[in-house]
């Protein structure tokens, strides 16, 4: 397990171009269901810790989904079905879904949960059908919730990665759409179109900010990592704008596959254990992001999962619902506050990123 906290000085003055396509929000605005997702100031944490704004973009419910995901996986199935079956990106929903019935297009995709559920609901959107593969360790209560989306849940025995390998297979075997959120050689497409959807979000927290912190900019950001796509996209949206915004990235300590890749200098698979951030819970980190994060991430940190039981638990008493992936920025912060290479102090504005609501887990000894 990869302990302490790694940081990259230069990433202080790394700077990326990202021009956010104002398609993808009028795509999403689109959507049934769409909201604005609450930005939540909690100014008692802000205290305590002695900072100027702690803020929690909370992601519980989108689209009427526990969890962001479906923000990606709704751009990206939306852009590879409609480019699979020849239509422009100027089509509507109903046109691809029109379409693609008449083609008989079949998703394919690999889940830890949240992605899993929502690629079923856009395929449920479509029409059309969806194979979801969840390696053995998720429990039946999150199957039956992407089963009860329509998809077709199949499990392996084995890891995330291994049921990555069965995806790929079945989409291979079956002539299916792949559709997953993290890439590797030669599949890099569907997941930079997954990473493009996750700007609707950081679009509202721009929108949101200055009128909770009269007119603050943000500071700080820390974001929760699985295989490193939607840590890639808050990197290139905020050191786009300010090489100086630092990004903190939280793993736990179980399946810490980006800090153990920063502390390398490459790419590592590795073996992960179980925890209760299951949604975090995989062992390599996708190319695309690794070409970001790499250079744009300011320090990476892992947790425990008591600290991330407990940083729910403290958000519930401030009116924050959201479970141990949800909560691990916040249980992030409280241990690099105390590390004077992150730089917080009274003027920081820290915007914590809240993925999912709050569900069942089994809660560590």
């Amino acid at each position: 397990m990869s302990q302490g906290v790694y940081f990259n000085a230069s990433a202080s003055s790394w700077t990326c171009k990202n021009a956010t396509d104002p398609a993808i929000e009028r795509f999403h605005r689109s959507l049934p269901y769409y909201a604005t997702t609450p930005l939540h100031d909690l100014p008692d944490i802000a205290a305590q810790l002695g900072l100027s704004h702690v803020l929690v973009k909370d992601e519980g419910h989108r689209f009427g989904l526990p969890a962001f995901k479906i923000l990606g996986a709704s751009w990206a199935v939306f852009r590879a079905v409609g480019q699979q079956v020849g239509l422009p990106l100027t089509a509507s929903l109903d046109e691809v879904s029109e379409v693609a019935r008449k083609g008989n297009i079949r998703l394919v995709a690999c889940s830890d949960g949240n992605w899993g559920r929502s690629v079923a609901r856009m395929a449920k959107y479509l029409g059309i059908t969806a194979t979801v593969f969840v390696p053995e360790n998720i429990d039946q209560a999150t199957r039956d919730k992407i089963a009860g989306e329509g998809a077709v849940v199949k499990v392996v025995q084995g890891s995330y990665d291994d049921g990555i390998a069965a995806a790929r297979a079945e989409a291979e075997s079956s002539d299916s759409l792949l559709v997953m959120d993290t890439s590797w050689t030669g599949y890099e497409e569907i997941p930079g179109w997954v990473t493009d959807g996750y700007s609707t979000m950081l679009s509202e927290v721009s929108r949101q900010l200055p009128v909770i912190t009269d007119s603050k900019s943000v500071t700080h950001a820390i974001v929760s990592v699985g295989v490193g796509s939607w840590a890639q996209s808050v990197v290139a949206y905020y050191k786009a704008q300010d090489p100086a915004i630092k990004i903190v990235s939280v793993e736990p300590s179980a399946a810490a596959s980006l800090k153990s890749s920063l502390e390398a200098g490459r790419i590592m698979t590795i073996e992960t254990d179980d925890t209760i951030m299951c949604g975090m819970n995989c062992g390599t980190v996708s190319t695309n992001a690794w070409r970001v994060v790499k250079d744009g991430v300011d320090a990476a940190i892992t947790i425990e999962d008591r600290e991330a039981h407990e940083a729910v638990l403290e958000l519930k008493d401030k009116g924050v619902m959201c479970g141990p992936c949800g909560a691990a920025p916040f249980a992030a912060l409280k241990k690099v506050n105390r590390d004077e290479r992150v730089g917080l102090g009274r003027d920081s504005v820290v915007v914590l990123f809240s993925t999912e609501g709050p569900r069942q887990y089994v809660v560590p000894m």
